[in-house]
This record gives structure tokens, sequence and C-alpha cells, in this order.
């Protein structure tokens, strides 16, 4: 898709008029490109979760009705034993068949148990049974090379333990303590004896991670900002290999997302050894540069173009390590009074090409911020999709719509049955417009920022992103609540 161009009302794309545009096949039905300036939704694209509580949402009688049926689902089964209706038995089984299960009874053709279970007086040691092998092999264990050939056993002939590596921003963390209790509990969980590597300015975890990777960890543990997790995920994505995050830094996004223990490090590296895993998708985004080049990245949480962006490239960093994640309220106040909107075209796969003019478009895998706000109360990590949010606010009364919406309604009022009913009775507003889909391909007249995990990416022209649905391995606490992420 090619960037607009042109000015005023009319967007051309690669020199073709909008009115003009035809589909890929050459038709002209659902051709022309559809402007949102007026505060249109699309009508082609599916109903996004996040506004089907609005006024096209479910009405009071569907709520209650839902509640009803969840009400009939928790209800208890019938107790083992408890006499069911129409004379059947707890399993559906009638009562004929009950009684003759109870009583023993069974067909003439079928084994006796009791002559099946007798034994034969004979006692087999493992060395009675002969081993299972080929021509000129022991049977014994061996190590095997990629290719198969065999190599040498470690630890005379036992198996190798397995070994964790710990990637960990030095100025994020306290280093010695963290080696310390990585060793500890790799010691008394039986295994090797960590690997460790420390990212740098030159190197945000991504270089060094694949390092570790070719050293065969079976484990790689992550402590750092948002940035060292999205870099070090970056190099994990379609390893195989489990990542488990050490929350660190100011955001923890991904940890949030996850709700893992904020506070609590040591529980993150315990449940290296005995916790479990989690797949979850990894977003990945191609921006194509003012000077004609591009790159791809990963990313875990969200990325976006335009003011969001700008907030964060305005954030003061010493700030930011001075009070967390509330320094961008101040990187907010900075971009605000310079925001204007920017004329964008949009494409989700399987739909039609869109224009708007826009303040900002974020690409989401999770949908919670700091400070316990919703952006998307529906997304998952691990359904496979994207969630797209484009913020299109008219004026500066339209911000206290998106705050409205993101503060007040996503937050607070769909945690209650009668919050919920409050928001289905409500006229919705075109100020936030969410979609969800595999990805999205956009273009800009003019280039904009672009951030990925709360980390500035520089200006693109265009913006491709893409999903790869289950493709990184978390580690999560034994028992962690996993169903609703």
């Amino acid at each position: 898709m090619a960037a607009a161009s042109g000015s005023g009302e009319d967007v051309p794309t690669d020199g073709v008029p909008a009115d003009d545009l035809r589909t890929r096949d050459g038709s002209t039905e659902g051709a022309p490109v559809e402007d949102l300036r007026t505060g249109e939704i699309p009508t082609d694209l599916d109903p996004h979760p996040a506004d089907a509580v609005y006024a096209d949402g479910p009405d009071t009688a569907e709520l209650e009705l839902a509640d009803a049926a969840a009400t009939a689902d928790a209800a208890p089964a019938t107790a083992s034993g408890a006499e069911a209706p129409d004379g059947q038995g707890a399993a559906g089984e009638d009562a004929d068949s009950s009684a003759a299960k109870r009583s023993g009874a069974h067909a003439d053709d079928a084994p006796d148990p009791g002559k099946a279970a007798e034994p034969d007086d004979v006692i087999r040691e493992p060395g009675d049974v002969a081993a299972d092998t080929a021509d000129d092999e022991s049977g014994e264990a061996r190590r095997v090379g990629p290719e198969g050939e065999t190599r040498p056993m470690e630890t005379d002939g036992e198996r190798p333990s397995p070994k964790a590596a710990l990637v960990y921003n030095p100025i994020k963390v306290d280093a010695d303590t963290l080696r310390d209790t990585v060793t500890r509990l790799a010691a008394e969980a039986g295994w090797s004896e960590p690997l460790f590597y420390e990212t740098t300015v030159d190197d945000l975890g991504d270089d060094v991670t694949r390092q570790a990777l070719e050293e065969g960890v079976d484990t790689v543990l992550v402590a750092g900002g948002d940035g060292t997790v999205r870099a070090v995920s970056e190099a994990m994505s379609g390893s195989g290999v489990p990542l488990a995050i050490v929350p660190s830094g100011t955001g923890n996004l991904l940890a949030r997302n996850l709700r893992l223990p904020l506070t609590e490090p040591e529980a993150m590296v315990r449940a290296v050894f005995d916790g479990d895993t989690l797949p979850m998708d990894v977003g990945w985004t191609e921006l194509a540069r003012p000077d004609g080049s591009t790159a791809e990245h990963a990313f875990v949480v969200m990325g976006g173009i335009g003011l969001d962006a700008a907030m964060i490239a305005n954030t003061n960093p010493q700030l930011k390590k001075t009070v967390g994640w509330v320094a961008y309220v101040d990187g907010a106040a900075r971009a605000l009074p310079a925001a204007k909107p920017f004329r964008v075209v949009y494409e989700l796969p399987g739909h039609r090409l869109h224009s708007s003019r826009v303040q900002s478009v974020l690409f989401a895998n999770c949908g919670k911020l700091p400070a316990g706000l919703d952006l998307i109360p529906e997304a998952s990590i691990a359904d496979g999709a994207l969630d797209i949010v484009i913020f299109q606010p008219k004026g500066p009364f339209g911000w206290l719509f998106v705050w409205r919406r993101v503060a007040w309604d996503n937050s607070f009022l769909r945690r209650f049955r009668a919050g919920r009913r409050v928001l289905s009775l409500r006229t919705k507003d075109n100020a936030v417009v969410y979609s969800r889909g595999a990805g999205i391909e956009l273009a800009t007249q003019k280039p904009q920022p672009v951030q990925l995990d709360g980390d500035e990416f520089g200006e693109a022209l265009s913006v491709k992103t893409r999903v790869e649905p289950s493709s990184l391995l978390v580690v999560v606490p034994k028992g962690h609540t996993t169903h609703d992420l």
C-alpha cells in the first residue's frame, strides 16, 4: 500500500484519485476509500467487543439472560448416588444397566476379572527384558549431535543438567543480589550453573539472548525495563525456549498484563524451576523510513504511530527515572499543545481501504496500562489477533470523550453489572474506534513518530504489522490463573 499524498480532502494513492480506486481484482465494487472525517465508523469491519456494550451492544434484558445462564452453569451437579429423573443413574444410564453393574453381572463372553488378575508366579527383573537395540548398538543412553552423531556424555554418563541464562539491565536491577538468587535457586533445583549477560546501550538484550540460545540454555530470564523485555522477546520468538520475566524498571507492562508478582523477584526466579508456561502471541512491525529504508521489530505489549509516540519522545528521561510512569504525564503535556491530526490511509487484512484524520493509531497485543487503566478490556495475548485502536477526537473537547472511554468506561464501569447496563444505553461516540484483525497496514502523508512497547523507534511513512500466534513461551508461577489472559 502506497503512502498517501496530496492535500485537501482528496486522498490520492499512487497518483490515482480516491474515487477511482479499484479493488485488487479490478472490480469497482466497494472500491472507494471511505473518509471518516465525519465520524462515521467503517461498516465493513467486524464489530469489536470493546464497542459491544454501547448503544449497539446487549440491552438490559440480554444482560439479565446472560446472568441467569451463568448462574445455572455454576449450579452444583447432581450428587453422586443421588436418584436422577426418569430412572437414570448419575452417568445417564438406565436403572437396569446400573443395577446390573452393581451386582457384578457381565456378558457370557466377557473375561473373568478374577482369572485375568491371577499372577503367573514369574517375577521379572529389568535384566530379563531384552534391550531394544539396533545393529552394533549397546542399548545404553547416549548423547547425539545435530546430525545424529554420537557425542560424549557429561557428568560421568548421567543426563546433563538443565541450564538457565539471565539477561539483565545493570542499571535497572540490583545485579549482585539477582545473580545470587538465580544461582542459589538453580543449585537447589539441581540445574547447572547459570549463564549471565548484561545489556548495554548498543545491545538492548537481543544479541546476548541469541548467544544464550546458541549455548543451548533451557530457560532465559530477563530483568530490566520494557525495552529490555521487548528486545529479549524479539530474539526468543519462535525458539520454543521459555522466557521468565523478573519485573524491573518503570512500566513492567507485559508483567502487569500477565498479572505477575511485581514486587517479588524471587517468586519469578523460582517459577523457572517449578512453574508453568503459557504460549503468547508476538506482534511484528515493519517500518518504512522517509529515506526509503525499512526495518522490522517485534513488540509484546503495543505499538503506535502519532501522538502516543510523540508523548514518549517528549518524556524527560531523568524524570522517568525519578517518578516512574507518572513522567509520561509530563510528556503528554509537552506533546498535546503541538498535536495536530494527520491523514492516514489504512487497511485491515480482508477489508477495504479506509481514510481518516487521526491523532494516533495503536496496534496492541495487550490492553492494560499503568495505574489500572484498561485501554482494551477484551485484549488477549493468546487469541492470534491484534487489537487496533484509532484515536480521532474532534477538537479539544474530543479528548474528554477519549479520557472518559479509557479511564471511566473501560477501567471502572465495565467491572460492575450495573455499569455495563449504563454503557449499553449510552450513545456511542467516535472519538475512539476499535477494530481487531491479524494486523494493519497504514500510510501517512508526512513522517510520523513510532513507538514500540514504550520505546522510540524514529519516524515512518508507513507501518505494516502482523501477529505470530503462540510464538513465545512465558513462565508463570505454579497455579497462576491464565484462562482470561
